[in-house]
């Protein structure tokens, strides 16, 4: 496909809506899965899509609109899943496991009593934001604007509850509250992002572009920032990807999003290593505590330091130092500097 004929394609009504609905996920699932990564609850995205399944099969069975019949069934698994965990009647891995297979068992089942069977659900489990309607879209304004509403409108609450609840609830604030908005907001964004990429990816999209960010941002504001900025961009970019593939194959826009996603991560790693070392090699030194050993003499140092000591080099400003016996020194004419 020519650039003349993707433009022209791009600037067709239903490649408009389809761009402003993948615009829209990917500013929301990011934004509320900055947090879910927090809390070490990368994979809630993927159990609420799951049990989303069954409220699209009730839409389906019963002529109403699956979105929000996802969105309830989805709220609901969501809160449950936060109780359980919360009660410590089974694990986190236990209860996630149950939505999985529970959510995705009655979806199937339910679509088969309404009559479409598996291939009804295909357009939710993978998405078909290329054959979103307009009311579609309005849905889809609606709801990730309540998620990013909520997320950055109390991010400096969820920030705390999520990095350490003991504090927070010292702090005085509603912790299990907060949890069960933060469980209530990743369903509303799995509904949001279902016609998208699909409800069996919508995770990906929650989870790829924060730990991509984290490569490189050195705050949780600035990770929950550029997360929702690298969401966006897989979102539409993946699109546009799919859009310039139709005219070989029939490529669906979840893949290629989330593939896209993936690429962003695995070109950043390399450079979130590189970043992080530099950040440790240039901290500064704690202050000198009264244990702390003085300078002593070369000759009292029975060893000689150097690239094949086995002692971490670190360096310091115009020297290096080697961490040796709980603390770091480095060779000055006739003694050990102690750092």
């Amino acid at each position: 496909m020519s650039p003349a004929e993707l433009l022209d394609l791009l600037g067709r009504d239903f490649m408009q809506r389809a761009l402003l609905a993948a615009l829209l996920t990917g500013l929301a699932a990011p934004a509320i899965g900055t947090f879910i990564v927090q809390r070490r609850l990368a994979l809630l995205g993927d159990g609420i899509g799951h049990v989303a399944v069954t409220g699209v099969a009730l839409g389906l069975l019963t002529g109403a609109s699956p979105t929000w019949t996802a969105v309830v069934v989805a709220v609901l698994g969501a809160v449950l899943i936060e109780v359980i965990r919360e009660k410590g009647h089974t694990n986190g891995d236990v209860a996630l496991a149950l939505l999985f297979y529970g959510g995705l068992a009655g979806g199937v089942l339910i679509s088969g009593l309404a009559g479409d069977g598996a291939a009804g659900l295909q357009v939710y489990l993978f998405g078909s934001v290329t054959s979103i309607s307009p009311t579609e879209v309005w849905y889809t304004a609606v709801l990730a604007l309540v998620v990013l509403t909520f997320t950055l409108g109390l991010l400096p609450q969820l920030f705390a509850v999520a990095s350490d609840p003991e504090f927070a609830k010292v702090a005085g604030l509603r912790v299990r509250a907060y949890n069960l908005l933060v469980a209530v907001l990743a369903a509303v964004s799995v509904t949001v992002a279902m016609r998208t990429v699909g409800l069996l990816l919508v995770s990906a999209l929650m989870v790829v572009p924060v730990a991509t960010s984290q490569q490189l941002a050195r705050s949780f504001r600035s990770t929950l920032l550029w997360a929702m900025v690298l969401g966006g961009v897989a979102a539409v970019g993946g699109l546009v990807v799919a859009a310039w593939l139709s005219a070989r194959a029939t490529v669906a826009p979840g893949p290629s999003i989330v593939l896209l996603a993936l690429a962003m991560f695995a070109a950043t790693w390399p450079v979130g290593v590189w970043v992080r070392r530099r950040r440790r090699l240039t901290e500064p030194f704690p202050a000198l505590g009264t244990g702390t050993p003085g300078p002593h003499e070369v000759d009292e140092h029975p060893h000689q330091h150097g690239d094949d000591c086995g002692h971490p080099a670190v360096r310091h400003e115009d020297h290096v130092d080697y961490v040796h016996d709980g603390h770091r020194h480095a060779p000055h004419g006739e003694h050990y500097d102690e750092h």
